[in-house]
C-alpha cells in the first residue's frame, strides 16, 4: 500500500491538518531550519561556537530527516512517536545550548517548536487512535 493510502487509512482526530496544510508549515519552516542550522555549523566550524552548542543542532537534524522515514516507510507508529519525541526535546536543548551565544537563533526556532509541539500531539493521537 503506498505510504498516502497507509496513512489515510489511519484513524484521526478531526482537528488533523491536511497533508497540504502540513507540506506549506514545512515549505515555511525549512528554509527558517537551513539558515539557522548552517549558521550554527559555520560558527562552529570557525571555532566561534563550541561544538557542544551544535550538537543538539546536528541530533535534531538527523531526528527529523529521519520522521517521514519511519511512519511511511517503515509504518511503524511507536517508533515514529519516540522520534518525534527526539525532535522535539532537542529544539528545546537547542534553543537552551544556542541562546546565551545567539540569542536571535534560539528566538528563530520558536515557530518550528510551536509546530513540532502540535505534531507531537498528532503523533502521539495516531498511537492512541490506531492501537
Amino acid at each position: 500500500m503506498p505510504w498516502m493510502e497507509g496513512y489515510d487509512a489511519l484513524a484521526k482526530p478531526d482537528r488533523t491538518p491536511s497533508p497540504a496544510t502540513i507540506s506549506l508549515i514545512w515549505w515555511i519552516l525549512y528554509p527558517i531550519i537551513a539558515v539557522t542550522f548552517g549558521f550554527v555549523f559555520v560558527q562552529a566550524f570557525r571555532r566561534k561556537l563550541p561544538w557542544k552548542v551544535a550538537i543538539p543542532f546536528a541530533v535534531n537534524l538527523v531526528a527529523n530527516l529521519i520522521f517521514t522515514l519511519i511512519p511511511f516507510g517503515l509504518r511503524n507508529l511507536p517508533l515514529a512517536s519516540v522520534d518525534i519525541l527526539v525532535v522535539w526535546a532537542t529544539i528545546l536543548w537547542m534553543m537552551a545550548a544556542i541562546g546565551p551565544h545567539y540569542r536571535w537563533v534560539a528566538v528563530a526556532q520558536a515557530p518550528y517548536f510551536v509546530w513540532v509541539s502540535i505534531a507531537t500531539v498528532l503523533q502521539l493521537s495516531l498511537i492512541w487512535w490506531n492501537w
